[in-house]
């Protein structure tokens, strides 16, 4: 919600009517009369609004405009958005502060999986199978953990199945974690090319030292140089 101060419209119905009565009572024959009227006018315009003040109202913030990313892609996004408004309740009603950290990290590589259709489109099938699966069996534990968490339910098997899901929660932050990466295995590999093709090309200038690159750069600029005198 945002605030919203508007002037009340009143206080200029008093100045008017105050003018006007100023005019019936007193002479305006002259430029000093009309003066006098307007000084008087004013004085009542803002007496008024300083008595009454500004009205405050709230107002919805304006949506943001959305960006569609094709229906397969929307689709994954919305489902991770759901699933963290899911989350983030829970972790407000959890009072634990390893198992809140643990939920929001788990939000965190849920949403990083979920960009990921955005950026890769061929990847959309595996994040939705994902999806469907850990999603709502990580909610399921959230929720079972928040209501072994409630004041009056308590005991040893309570207990031992908080610790539980608890550790549990860890297994899911790996398997997220491990999702995330064979997604972005493609990536690496083409990071892992790059890299090949660099140090084959240190190899070739014969650099190899910690400063390969840097001595790469002085070699090409001074070649550059020498050819630029020779052409003088």
């Amino acid at each position: 919600m945002r605030e919203v101060k508007r002037r009340p419209a009143l206080p200029v119905y008093i100045a008017a009517a105050v003018f006007a009565v100023y005019a019936l009572v007193f002479p305006l024959y002259k430029l000093w009369h009309f003066l006098i009227a307007a000084l008087v006018t004013a004085g009542a315009w803002l007496l008024a609004d300083r008595s009454m003040g500004p009205t405050v109202e709230y107002v919805p913030e304006p949506e943001p405009e959305s960006v569609s990313y094709g229906p397969d892609a929307d689709a994954v996004l919305a489902e991770a958005k759901k699933a963290r408004a899911e989350m983030e309740r829970l972790a407000a009603s959890i009072a634990d502060g390893d198992v809140k950290q643990k939920i929001d990290t788990l939000a965190g590589l849920s949403d990083a999986i979920a960009r990921d259709a955005v950026q890769d489109a061929s990847d959309i099938p595996q994040i939705k199978k994902f999806q469907s699966y850990f999603l709502p069996s990580t909610i399921k534990l959230l929720e079972a953990y928040d209501r072994m968490s409630a004041p009056d339910v308590e005991g040893e098997n309570i207990s031992r199945s908080k610790a539980g899901i608890a550790a549990m929660l860890q297994t899911e932050i790996d398997a997220f974690q491990k999702q995330l990466d064979a997604l972005y295995k493609n990536d690496a590999l083409d990071v892992d090319a790059d890299i090949r093709v660099m140090e084959q090309l240190l190899a070739r200038e014969g650099l190899t030292g910690g400063d390969a690159l840097k001595e790469l750069l002085r070699k090409k600029q001074t070649g550059q140089t020498d050819t630029t005198a020779k052409q003088e």
